[in-house]
């Protein structure tokens, strides 16, 4: 199994376990996933999730030797990058959150990071593209420079950067991240549902309105991207693990 569940009290813990693997998202995580949240939208008596992997690492992202699997009806890629939620989803972030794995931590509310976690987009390293949000979403969490540079560069925040640009909500020691997240998610069990849920929703609702033009520019660039030749040697180079020979075409 590799999506685990462990019910706190009203609080939901959701932990990818693919270690194998970095807990690169394949078909069956996704499917984890989505089953996961959509028992945790359609159960009264859980007011708030935590999204976590493991001790050393909490995702990869799209397992490129065996796809991620596709969209599901209620959460989109990964079960999660499209869901619309009324109630709070915490990322707990140790270790890296790379690719797919910083595009999850994009698509949950609140963020909190192992002092040794890492976040970032490598994807121009692979001759690909964000596909799953990060495009756009990036900017809209991080000043638009540091969107860029994520992009452009392929390099990693540190847990400590990202929270002063204020991405991560709070930093926590090694290994402390999903307590941490714990203890976040039973501050706002403290308060009414109701409210929680018609703040989130008028947040959710401001801040992405713009989402169907986002997904059209995404998936424009995705077209060009995926027609080049340079995709097909990033990737490639990638699993025979060796530099690329990029041509540029």
């Amino acid at each position: 199994m590799t999506v685990e569940r462990e019910r706190d009290d009203r609080t939901l813990i959701i932990r990818m376990h693919r270690p194998h693997k970095r807990n690169a998202i394949d078909a069956e995580m996704t499917a984890g996933l989505d089953a996961a949240l959509n028992d945790f939208e359609d159960d009264p008596g859980l007011w708030v999730a935590v999204l976590t992997g493991t001790e050393t690492v909490f995702s990869a992202g799209t397992d490129l030797s065996a796809g991620s699997g596709g969209r599901t009806e209620r959460g989109g890629e990964y079960g999660v990058i499209r869901r619309r939620m009324g109630k709070p989803l915490i990322a707990a972030v140790e270790g890296n959150a790379l690719g797919g794995g910083m595009e999850l931590v994009l698509a949950c509310d609140l963020v909190v990071a192992g002092r040794t976690a890492a976040f970032g987009l490598p994807e121009s390293r692979r001759g690909v593209i964000a596909t799953c949000g990060g495009l756009f979403r990036t900017r809209r969490a991080l000043p638009l420079n540091v969107a860029k540079e994520l992009l452009l560069t392929g390099d990693s925040l540190s847990a400590e950067r990202a929270y002063q640009l204020g991405f991560v909500n709070a930093v926590a020691e090694a290994g402390q991240a999903e307590q941490s997240a714990r203890e976040l998610a039973a501050r706002i069990c403290r308060n009414a549902p109701v409210s929680v849920r018609e703040s989130l929703t008028a947040l959710e609702r401001l801040n992405s309105a713009d989402d169907e033009q986002a997904w059209q520019v995404t998936e424009a660039a995705m077209a060009a991207t995926l027609s080049s030749r340079d995709t097909a040697e990033g990737v490639a180079a990638f699993l025979e693990r060796r530099e690329p020979r990029w041509s540029g075409e």
